[in-house]
């Protein structure tokens, strides 16, 4: 089991606002998930990845692509209160589900 957080790179964040945003996916996709695939995930220790997409485009579509693989997803916008606009859509939290299926859609991304 694996859960995959994406992030945007052209958005240049910094470093502690990049950790914040992508908390926010990781847990708004477990809280989403299907609760059996989260207990699996969870006494499997949870593995998490971090990469990046690109833009703003590339995130859509792998998060389009996950979803129509039948995955979980939870996109994540900004609330405007530090250094970028409110509504800005920072990242994708995909999973926990099967560690090949969240590959299948993340696999070729750079890590973070």
């Amino acid at each position: 089991m694996k859960q995959a957080i994406v992030v945007r790179a052209d958005l240049k964040l910094p470093k502690g606002k990049m950790a914040a945003q992508a908390s926010h996916a990781a847990v708004e996709a477990v809280l989403r998930s299907d609760k059996d695939k989260v207990k699996e995930w969870r006494k499997e220790g949870q593995m998490k990845i971090v990469v990046k997409a690109a833009d703003k485009k590339e995130l859509l579509q792998l998060n389009q692509a996950a979803k129509d693989d039948g995955l979980t997803t939870a996109t994540i916008t900004d609330a405007g209160k530090t250094c970028i606009a409110p509504g800005t859509l920072t990242c994708v939290g995909i999973g926990p589900d099967e560690e090949d299926k969240v590959d299948a859609i993340i696999g070729k991304l750079k890590l973070v």
